[in-house]
């Protein structure tokens, strides 16, 4: 596999003038910033000028995108494999407009992302007539205000130096997110007498992160020596190993059921004998039923909590179980995105990351990690012996298939469709699921998954991106940044011609209404004319495969595919899904499968 310092050498050379960019550029290198994903703006073009003839174009790497979306998208798949943030630069008012959405699904998804923009000159005198007036902004980061953590529009090379530094100590400290930096064009292209002494960088990292009180700790602990019948509710959590085995031990310590959801990554081994049901949007009738046995229920950052308690007991919560939660999200709450959920009634909060809370737990009642050998020891997801030559695909024949062509394979699933089943596939490792993009929106998958593949690049897991068709169609331009820089991953796209999801909202209403569900596909149908996945896949350098439409040439389909990635190559097939009800789907709707 080529390396990446490979693909798009600069020509060294020029003289050796400073400019106000090349101190920006200098900065990121010491910053320890790998890549930094970009559409290119003439708002930023000192800024790009830097970084190839300044920096020679590494340390950060530019990695071009065809949108500014997959920009963002980039930085937070690379954010959920590794924790670190990467750059992103937008274009002015413009590509912050077109960028917003993947800031957005980063902000909800508690991601850091460092996200640079530009202005034209803020100086009226300094502004070309026409684009450079369209292209300012008195106060750009008010786009996106409602959801970053911090952001700035310094006017002069030390203050965006301070911005900068700023911004990524912030995008970097728990409960982590985007922040955005706006530079003024006229700064970045000013010419300076020399490079400025710039501030030592390890001097403005994260702070350690926050303890819980310690009588809060010995009160959980209190309350968990006692407990009959504990659930934990394994939620965000990052995708360090040694933290893995630690929620493993406190819940093998405890004998707690352990419930997880699709929302977020994998957070514990879903085959454990102590994992109470399948992962899924929403607790099914096991998670539920365990909920409502519990004396203590200790939550570690769940996805919306105060949801999950009132489907378990009502509007008035748990009248006999305490509720722990370690958490630390309530200092991201704003009054603009109701992401912070309901208002969750809980008697012990530990304010702290819930990997840190783990650690303090399992530290009182004196838990050494579980070691790795012993995760062997849980049963594994089999893998069919046979599969049907002519029966049509549906999801539980898709994850069949794919567990036949992976044929056990170290995957990590960079995203899986709404209508999957989390009964349908374990995962037995922190990095085996990456969790949903955040906003609950479509067009993030395709960037998202590339940029989890730049991050697993070169390692041993096989990345493995299973998405829907609409939410493929709708951003596929970002394979070809995958396939321009070698980045090898696995693309299945569930084809089921449809905007599905939304035809079950509508046959709901229609039922309700007593009108004709046989209309429910009108406005949500992807055909007359088809789109061709595998052409289009082609078109962007990728190798494709498809369209398959049986579980046995879908695993044949996936077995070649497989191959082609580890040759370093992006192999996108075209899976020809049934429409139909999922588990998934009946459950987000509070309806039986038909």
């Amino acid at each position: 596999m080529s390396n990446l310092d490979d693909i798009e050498r600069p020509t060294q050379g020029g003289d050796a003038s400073v400019w106000g960019s090349d101190v920006i550029a200098e900065l990121l290198r010491r910053l320890g910033l790998r890549y930094v994903a970009l559409n290119p703006g003439a708002s930023f073009r000192g800024l790009h000028d830097s970084l190839v003839n300044w920096n020679g174009n590494r340390d950060p790497q530019m990695i071009l995108c065809l949108h500014e979306e997959h920009a963002v998208a980039i930085a937070h798949g690379y954010a959920k494999v590794t924790g670190e943030p990467m750059a992103v630069i937008l274009h002015s008012n413009v590509g912050l407009l077109h960028g917003s959405m993947g800031i957005f699904n980063a902000w909800v998804d508690r991601m850091p992302v460092l996200v640079l923009g530009a202005t034209g000159p803020v100086d009226a005198a300094k502004r070309r007539p026409w684009i450079d007036w369209i292209h300012t902004a008195q106060d750009q980061g008010a786009l996106v205000r409602p959801f970053v953590k911090w952001d700035d529009q310094p006017a002069s090379v030390p203050a965006t130096v301070e911005a900068i530094l700023r911004a990524n100590l912030l995008s970097r400290t728990a409960p982590c997110g985007p922040t955005y930096v706006c530079m003024d064009a006229a700064v970045q292209e000013g010419k300076l007498d020399g490079m400025p002494e710039l501030p030592e960088p390890r001097r403005f990292t994260p702070p350690q992160p926050s303890r819980p009180g310690a009588g809060s700790v010995a009160e959980t602990v209190r309350l968990l020596e006692k407990a009959r019948s504990p659930v934990i509710l394994a939620g965000r959590g990052s995708r360090g190993a040694s933290q893995w085995r630690r929620r493993i031990a406190l819940a093998q310590a405890l004998g707690a059921k352990v419930a997880t959801d699709l929302k977020a990554a994998a957070a514990f081994p879903t085959d454990h004998p102590l994992h109470v049901a399948s992962p899924g949007y929403f607790l099914d009738a096991d998670a539920l039923g365990a909920l409502r046995e519990a004396d203590v229920i200790l939550s570690l950052d769940w996805i919306d909590l105060a949801g999950s308690l009132k489907l378990a007991f009502g509007a008035a919560g748990p009248a006999e179980a305490t509720v722990v939660q370690a958490s630390i999200d309530h200092v991201n709450h704003s009054g603009w995105s109701k992401d912070h959920q309901a208002l969750a009634p809980v008697d012990i909060h530990l304010a702290s990351d819930p990997d840190t809370a783990v650690s303090e737990l399992c530290a009182a009642f004196g838990l050494a990690e579980v070691p790795a050998e012993a995760l062997e020891d849980f049963p594994t997801a089999p893998i069919p012996a046979a599969l049907p030559e002519e029966e049509a695909l549906d999801i539980p024949g898709l994850a069949a298939a794919l567990g036949k062509g992976l044929g056990g394979a170290a995957v990590t699933f960079l995203r899986l469709p709404l209508g999957w089943d989390g009964a349908l596939w374990h995962f037995r490792h922190p990095l085996d699921y990456l969790g949903g993009d955040g906003g609950g929106g479509l067009g993030s998958g395709p960037g998202m998954a590339v940029g989890a593949a730049l991050a697993l690049r070169g390692g041993p897991r096989l990345p493995v991106a299973v998405l829907g068709d609409g939410d493929f169609v709708m951003a596929s331009s970002a394979i070809w940044t995958a396939a321009h820089y070698r980045i090898p991953m696995l693309v299945v796209v569930c084809n089921n011609g449809s905007f599905y999801n939304d035809e079950v909202h509508q046959e709901r209403v229609a039922r309700e209404r007593g009108r004709p569900v046989e209309n429910k596909w009108i406005g949500q149908r992807i055909s007359d004319p088809a789109i061709d996945v595998a052409g289009l896949a082609r078109s962007y350098g990728a190798d494709a495969i498809g369209p398959v439409s049986t579980p046995l040439d879908l695993a044949r389909a996936v077995e070649a595919g497989a191959r082609l990635v580890g040759e370093g190559r992006v192999c996108v097939i075209d899976a020809r899904v049934q429409p139909g009800y999922s588990k998934a789907m009946a459950t987000s709707l509070n309806r039986k499968p038909s």
